[in-house]
Formats: structure tokens, C-alpha cells, sequence
């Protein structure tokens, strides 16, 4: 014992620091939470246990939730292929051997450092507002645009827009997948009379399908977890009619907008457990489509 103390205690003090951290910090509000989400919790009042009841009025009588449920999936749906499909064409543009790579790239990854501040949404505000320049656009050809962002019909299709635009993070990263991909396999194509597109599918998209699972993976969880943009759109209400009420913005209203803490502490639950589900379930589809060129038969 005195041996393995004496070997191990150094690596064990240097982890202390992140070990308090983590368990301050971390586990136990996500413990404190749990507990809360089974209670009436006003924070003025002290906790009262109210079992499964903040659950059942959320499945069965909570149409906010339905309806905030609704608008993230459908974000989720829309905004996730549209920033990959966009990150991986410009990935491929760039791959090309184009002169000024460099400045390409940070030019390209910039609006992934900006997209989520408060200074960009209130740009796209701008941009998509009824006399916005999209309008603008859209009068010089004689075309009367919509009111993008008080129009229900609408007004998700802006932040669907803002999470294409935000492609820099997802595009590197299927950039140094391509960079990976062997150039022989191309030519050798090439020789065999393979159309461009032949070669995207059969050489491109199986060869670079576990990048794609990874950014996959990460922009769903990012999307689910829209916030900012989303507050500063909607002016914080989901505005107009609920269309823009994601469930971090309804989950923040119920925490700190009515103080209804033990339920927004169940929001909080269901959420973790609808963004682990999703992630369990590319996991699980991952084995019939992602091609790992390592891997053992």
C-alpha cells in the first residue's frame, strides 16, 4: 500500500484540482437537479416532493412542451443536413488545391466564432427583418418577400439559415477527412471512365463516412441545445405564436421567468434523455453505413 501511495500520489494531487471541480461544479448540480425535477421548487420556498406529477403534466397536458418539442426537432431535421451538406461541398471545393488555402479556411471559419453571440443574432435580425436586405434582395427583382420573422410560417426557416451559415467547425474537420483519402484510388477511377458524381459516392462518401458520423454526432447535439440565437430572435418568447420556442428557451422560461424551477429541472431531464436517445440511436445505425478501413471482418 505505502508503495503504490508513494508511486501514485503525485499523479493523484495534480488530478485533485479537477477532481474538486468536478465534483462541485458538475456532479452535484446534476445531482441537485435530479432530485428537483421530482419537486414543486419556487426557489423561495423550500423543495416539496411531488413524485412523477412534474412528468405527467409535461406527457399529457403541457402543450408548450409539444410545441417546443415540435419546433427543435424540426430544426434539428433541417438545420443539421443543410450546415453538413454546405460544410462538406465547400470541404471539397477547398480541397481542390486552391491558392490562398489558408485564408480560405479562416475566412470560412469565422462566422463558426461568431454565429452564437448576441452581436450576430441581432445582425440576422436585421437581415431577415421585413425592409432586411434579404427584401431588399428579393425588390430588385420585383418580388414582395415575406415578413421572415414575424410569420410563423417563416420564422424557423432564419435559424435554419443561421446554423447553415455557422459550417467553418464541421467544414475542417471534413477537410482533413478528405486530405486523408487516397488520391490513387481517384485516378484509378478516373482511368476506369468514373463520372465525378461515381466517384463521390463510391470513393468520397464511404471513405470519409466516420467523419461524417462524428459531425453528425456533434451538430445534433448542438442542435438541441440552440439557445442564444434563438433568445435574441424571438425576443425571448418564441415569438411569433410559439414558432421559435425551442425547448432551452421554454426550459428557461419556466426556470427563470416563473420560477418554476422543479419542473424546468424535469425539462432539463427530458431533454438529456431525448439527446442520449438520438445519440444511442447514430451509434447503433452507425455499424450499417460508417466504413472503418481498419477494421477487422
Amino acid at each position: 500500500m505505502r508503495k503504490f501511495l508513494a508511486k501514485n500520489t503525485p499523479g493523484y494531487l495534480f488530478l485533485l484540482p479537477w477532481l474538486i471541480g468536478f465534483l462541485v461544479l458538475t456532479l452535484e448540480p446534476i445531482l441537485a437537479s435530479l432530485y428537483l425535477s421530482f419537486t414543486d421548487y419556487d426557489m423561495i420556498n423550500a423543495p416539496f416532493w411531488v413524485g412523477l406529477d412534474n412528468y405527467s403534466y409535461m406527457f399529457t397536458e403541457d402543450d408548450r412542451f409539444r410545441s417546443a418539442l415540435q419546433v427543435t426537432v424540426t430544426y434539428v431535421v433541417l438545420g443539421v443536413p443543410a450546415k453538413l451538406i454546405f460544410a462538406l461541398g465547400l470541404a471539397m471545393l477547398l480541397n481542390q488545391g486552391i491558392s490562398g488555402l489558408s485564408f480560405y479556411r479562416a475566412l470560412f471559419y469565422l462566422p463558426s466564432l461568431l454565429g452564437a453571440s448576441v452581436a450576430i443574432a441581432i445582425l440576422w435580425r436585421k437581415v431577415f427583418d421585413t425592409d432586411g436586405i434579404i427584401n431588399q434582395f428579393l425588390a430588385l427583382f420585383g418580388i414582395q418577400g415575406p415578413s421572415w420573422l414575424f410569420n410563423p410560417d417563416y420564422s424557423i426557416y432564419t435559424l435554419v439559415a443561421l446554423a447553415a451559415w455557422q459550417f467553418g467547425a464541421p467544414m475542417l474537420i471534413f477537410l482533413a477527412g478528405l486530405r486523408q483519402v487516397p488520391q490513387e484510388l481517384y485516378e484509378a477511377s478516373s482511368i476506369d471512365g468514373a463520372s465525378a458524381w461515381r466517384k463521390f459516392w463510391k470513393i468520397t462518401v464511404p471513405l470519409l463516412a466516420p467523419v461524417i458520423f462524428f459531425n453528425l454526432v456533434l451538430e445534433i447535439i448542438h442542435a438541441f441545445k440552440i439557445f442564444s440565437s434563438a433568445f435574441i430572435i424571438s425576443d425571448g418568447r418564441g415569438a411569433p405564436a410559439d414558432s421559435l420556442l425551442f425547448f432551452t428557451l421554454y426550459l428557461y422560461d419556466e426556470a427563470f421567468a416563473f420560477f418554476r424551477m422543479g419542473y424546468a429541472s424535469a425539462l432539463a431531464w427530458v431533454l438529456l434523455a431525448i439527446i442520449a436517445g438520438c445519440t444511442a440511436i447514430s451509434f447503433f445505425s452507425s455499424k450499417y453505413w460508417v466504413y472503418y478501413e481498419d477494421a477487422k471482418d
